[in-house]
């Protein structure tokens, strides 16, 4: 069973959605996820990033969308210095198809996964679609994962894809403003999902991002959902040191 060192950590961040709402805001916000990661580097023994790191993202046969050197690099920096990093699709990027791990080294998980550390129990995923309701998007993401419907888009220059795509996320938060700030307790699909999951076997801990509102909620005396928040608004994260599990705050 995988241990944690007495002296390192596990960092789980995400909800970056690099790319939008402009160039400036997007490098600003990159420039800050960078720091992060360079305030790190001396403690983390694995980074696990969940999903929707970038609000569009399309690998083409021989193109990806442009820009985000400054993570790329940083990335890149981090596991050839030894630290497992690992990223989850979300419902803004889940078409990736092999060139984190080429190029980055860094293993891409397109379900939600389950990971032991120190007799913890860890389920960890980005969190789209899970739990009841939202048929919609279920429907749609079948759709969006379908290998001919990919292969498809991907028949688009990719300077119309890339725009097709930026216009359909930009209508998709008109049409639901504020709803990621609102937490609806046991309500909550993903905290439904969670007892679903619970009453079947146990987990310590349930991670996940999608909900942009950083929240650690006691399931039961032995169990936590962390909803990692966004680094849009919240810049939050949470570390495993061993024992526990955080969720925090960075400030630069």
């Amino acid at each position: 069973m995988p241990a944690v060192s007495s002296n390192k950590k596990i960092y789980f961040l995400s909800d970056f959605h690099l790319g939008v709402p402009d160039y400036n805001s997007s490098l600003a916000r990159e420039k800050k996820i960078v720091a992060f990661f360079e305030s790190i580097r001396n403690d983390a023994s694995e980074i696990f990033i969940v999903g929707d790191i970038f609000d569009f993202w399309y690998e083409y046969k021989k193109v990806v969308p442009k820009g985000y050197a400054r993570l790329f690099g940083k990335l890149a920096e981090l596991t050839d210095s030894g630290i497992k990093v690992h990223a989850f699709t979300g419902n803004h990027d889940m078409w990736m198809s092999g060139y984190f791990e080429r190029e980055l080294n860094i293993p891409v998980y397109y379900e939600p996964k389950i990971f032991e550390w120190n007799n913890k129990r860890f389920f960890v995923g980005h969190g789209d679609g899970l739990g009841p309701g939202d048929h919609g998007y279920k429907f749609l993401k079948k759709i969006f994962r379908n290998k001919i419907c990919q292969w498809l888009f991907g028949q688009l220059h990719p300077s119309l894809g890339i725009r097709l795509a930026n216009y359909s996320s930009k209508k998709s938060k008109e049409q639901k403003p504020g709803v990621d700030e609102k937490f609806f307790g046991e309500e909550e699909w993903l905290i439904i999902f969670c007892r679903q999951l619970l009453a079947k076997e146990h987990f310590d801990y349930f991670i996940f991002g999608h909900r942009h509102n950083p929240k650690d909620y006691k399931l039961s005396d032995t169990s936590r959902y962390i909803n990692l928040g966004d680094w849009i608004r919240n810049f939050t994260y949470a570390s495993f040191d061993g024992n526990d599990v955080e969720l925090k705050k960075w400030e630069e």
